[in-house]
């Protein structure tokens, strides 16, 4: 006779991240006396993409006020769940971990001293600092991003063109100079967008370049199509860092001193106040930032790391003072086990 007082499962591994998993775990620690989550690092079918853990769940009808977490390297059958778990209480899952098992991947040593900083009354968010979101959509890349030569070909004026970042891949490390934008110039790179206001004349070489095939089949373009004019991109800013949007070792938080835009493939980080700049510029550069980036964001296949724009509003800010007696080495360790985690390098 079947028992429907129990069930298991091969799951995705966004179980242990992703938003929409969190209402399915809710529902089953209110409905389940067991509730069992078993990680698996090693991929279950290695010709899938998509890492799986496993799910199981035992006596319908209770309730329980934690979670079992078990993290395995490789699946071994066993005749019996894994006896080496840990409880995650209900309440720590979701009031410390915003509804993420994740973070249970890590050694204790490194949850507690993440936890502690967190809890620091000086440690921020970093959405309480800056306001973060994806960069411009033009609807149509090719035509309103113009090489150097094009742009003289055509003769735009320089008013209309605003240097920008098209992708994570060309930043520099640690901060975006007029240097860099002037490299990309030389090397004739398509980094110059279109930039015309509602109201901006078109004449000249500008009312021809907008008169091209290029430009009515760009003008059928959806996000084109939807807007009036249809040759006014939106929400072009100049922000004050640029924050990678997806990354393999290392999320990197540009500072932006070219004053360049950037599309939706970069994170545009606008700062509440200037006063923050020398906080988050130091921060930036610590191991907090990436085991932050690391938990609050998500892996992809591939290895990469996703991060959301509300993701990023949750990274850590801590206070200088405290930068300063973080225990580096072990934050190190964090970062290394969640990035073996993603199969980064793999």
């Amino acid at each position: 006779m079947l028992d429907t007082r129990r069930m298991a499962f091969v799951v995705p591994a966004e179980i242990g991240h992703a938003p929409y998993s969190a209402p399915l775990l809710d529902y089953l620690v209110d409905h389940f006396a067991t509730v069992h989550v078993v990680a698996v690092r090693d991929k279950l079918f290695p010709d899938l993409s998509e890492d799986c853990w496993l799910l199981r769940a035992e006596d319908f009808g209770g309730s329980t006020t934690e979670i079992l977490f078990s993290a395995l390297e490789s699946f071994e059958y066993t005749e019996t769940p894994p006896l080496s778990c840990v409880g995650v209480g209900v309440k720590e899952w979701r009031d410390v971990w915003n509804r993420r098992l994740r973070p249970f991947l890590l050694p204790s040593s490194v949850r507690d001293v993440y936890q502690q900083l967190s809890l620091k009354p000086q440690t921020k968010r970093f959405g309480e600092l800056a306001s973060i979101g994806i960069g411009y959509v033009t609807g149509a890349n090719d035509f309103f991003h113009m090489r150097p030569s094009d742009a003289e070909r055509w003769d735009i004026p320089d008013a209309f063109l605003q240097p920008t970042v098209r992708n994570g891949r060309s930043l520099p490390s640690d901060c975006l100079i007029p240097d860099d934008i002037a490299r990309w110039r030389k090397n004739d790179e398509p980094i110059l967008l279109l930039r015309l206001g509602k109201q901006s004349a078109v004449t000249g070489g500008l009312k021809r370049y907008l008169a091209t095939e290029d430009a009515k089949e760009a003008r059928g373009a959806y996000k084109c199509r939807v807007r009036d004019p249809w040759y006014s991109v939106p929400d072009v800013r100049v922000p004050d860092f640029f924050l990678t949007y997806m990354s393999g070792r290392k999320v990197s938080l540009v500072r932006n001193e070219a004053r360049a835009s950037c599309t939706n493939s970069v994170h545009a980080v606008q700062l509440t106040s200037r006063a923050v700049m020398g906080r988050i510029a130091r921060v930036r550069q610590s191991p907090v930032f990436q085991l932050s980036s690391e938990l609050e964001g998500h892996p992809l296949g591939g290895g990469m790391l996703k991060l959301e724009p509300r993701e990023a509003t949750r990274i850590l800010i801590p206070h200088a003072m405290d930068l300063d007696n973080i225990e580096n080495k072990i934050l190190m360790e964090g970062i290394e086990t969640l990035q073996s985690w993603r199969h980064y390098g793999a």
